[in-house]
């Protein structure tokens, strides 16, 4: 016969596996939002974008719509996230939109290149950079790039709490450094060098094209509101402050992106700024000498190492809700019972992104996954209509402003962009439409693994009204 004290030894033994815990509150999940999205691309980028365009008015139309596309997809992302504040983000909404191959096609596409990718070219520009400060072989640059990788990983391990102190940290530095440029930049510079006012325009049919070849630059400069959506299920009230951190943080970063350009017309000659490589350390040593270039580079380099942070801390989360799906490594789906991270999923994630570090191979698969990133986007900001009408009991705590022109608007921009991407770069389309392809023989590999049945999602999937 038990004993009270064998009951109470057997009641005892049974364990709640571990959770991941809501430790993040709205300024880490905006920090992750802003962190993400400003990386090296501002510092680049706008010589490609006035080269396209010919006139600083034309440039900064795209950086314009481009930003205004992105915050129209943030609030669309917003309803969604407060709807669902669980760990996978946009892989969970795509899921109850359109069911399991479409959220999965999405999350095959982070974990092959878009995130990894992603991972691997910051941790690369990263030690491009700090070869400035250090005589660095091309080999010792990979050595600095997957060491970057690698320490991240193990701060994102050790917990989210951690991860996300250091995101603020990284996000705080980097927004004071930029307003410091930004207001020195009218500050000290006060008459601009010779140069053309405009350079050759596209006119006509031309026009529009040009547009959207330069809408790509942008775009990759914008790149990342979406991934505090990841790490939704480890945020402090989630259904306030996902959308808040989505809406703040895209548009301080449009705001950001808007005065940099206008700094950089400020202090040097458009066909400078055309021309340029660096155009970011061009014009901070216009702005403050010789030393202008090492400010900037030392700028990129905290501005690359919080891009990188968030993208370690965030995108781990999809794979971890892709393998509770049983369409991914189950043991992926494991959470460590101390620091209670997704640590299985972080690993597998550093390990793919030192690969693609060492073979090289992550700039053309990171360019090819772009035109099936949008793809996602679009389908993702036409959720919200779907799911309004397949679901229109489920709680929303966040509705989308503007419903429905802000989603469609997004949707209908994301199309435009997709067919001129085809039409004017058919070869990168094509291949990242081969990607989604291959995803999807994979796909039917992992359904046939997974249990019938099974969706151990974080919370149970909404239920059909």
């Amino acid at each position: 016969m038990n004993t009270p004290e064998t009951v109470l030894d057997t009641t005892a033994a049974v364990s709640v596996p571990p959770q991941l815990l809501r430790a993040l509150g709205w300024w880490e999940a905006t920090a992750i939002v802003i962190g993400v999205m400003v990386g090296t691309g501002i510092f680049i980028v706008p010589a490609q974008i006035t080269r396209s365009m010919g006139t600083r008015d034309a440039a900064l139309c795209v950086w314009a719509v481009t930003g205004v596309l992105s915050l129209f997809g943030a609030l669309s992302f917003a309803e969604l996230a407060a709807m669902m504040p669980q760990a996978g983000g946009q892989y969970v909404y795509l899921r109850e939109a359109y069911g399991s191959l479409t959220g999965y096609l999405c999350g095959w596409s982070f974990f092959v290149a878009a995130q990894t990718g992603g991972i691997s070219v910051l941790a690369v520009g990263f030690a491009e950079y700090a070869h400035e400060f250090l005589p660095l072989t091309p080999w010792e640059q990979k050595a600095v790039a997957a060491a970057s990788i690698v320490l991240l990983t193990a701060v994102n391990y050790r917990g989210v709490r951690e991860g996300g102190i250091l995101q603020s940290i990284l996000t705080g530095l980097k927004l004071g450094a930029l307003a410091v440029i930004i207001l020195l930049g009218y500050v000290l510079v006060k008459g601009l060098p010779g140069g053309p006012a405009e350079l050759a325009a596209p006119t006509g049919h031309r026009f529009a094209a040009s547009f959207g070849v330069a809408m790509v630059g942008a775009f990759w400069a914008y790149e990342g509101w979406n991934a505090c959506t990841f790490a939704a299920g480890e945020v402090k009230r989630p259904e306030r402050n996902v959308p808040l951190a989505l809406i703040l943080g895209t548009g301080a970063v449009i705001l950001l992106y808007l005065l940099l350009n206008l700094v950089y017309y400020h202090v040097l000659p458009l066909d400078q700024v055309a021309r340029s490589s660096r155009v970011g350390a061009d014009a901070a040593v216009r702005i403050f000498g010789r030393t202008g270039s090492y400010i900037v580079s030392l700028l990129i380099i905290i501005s690359t190492l919080g891009s990188l942070n968030g993208s370690i801390l965030a995108a781990p989360r999809v794979y971890y809700a892709m393998a509770r799906d049983g369409l991914f490594f189950r043991w992926c789906a494991r959470v460590h019972p101390r620091f209670h991270t997704p640590h299985i999923a972080l690993l597998v994630q550093g390990a793919w992104a030192i690969i693609m570090v060492a073979a090289g191979t992550y700039e053309q698969l990171f360019t090819y996954v772009i035109f099936a990133a949008f793809v996602f986007y679009a389908l993702t900001a036409l959720a919200v209509i779907v799911l309004r009408r397949t679901r229109p009991d489920a709680p929303r705590p966040y509705r989308v402003f503007g419903y429905p022109y802000v989603p469609i608007i997004f949707v209908l921009g994301s199309a435009w962009f997709l067919v001129n991407t085809l039409m004017e770069e058919p070869v990168e389309a094509g291949c990242g439409a081969i990607m989604l392809g291959v995803g999807a023989v994979v796909y039917w590999f992992w359904k046939r693994k997974a249990t019938p049945g099974a969706n151990p999602g974080d919370s149970p999937p909404l239920s059909p009204t």
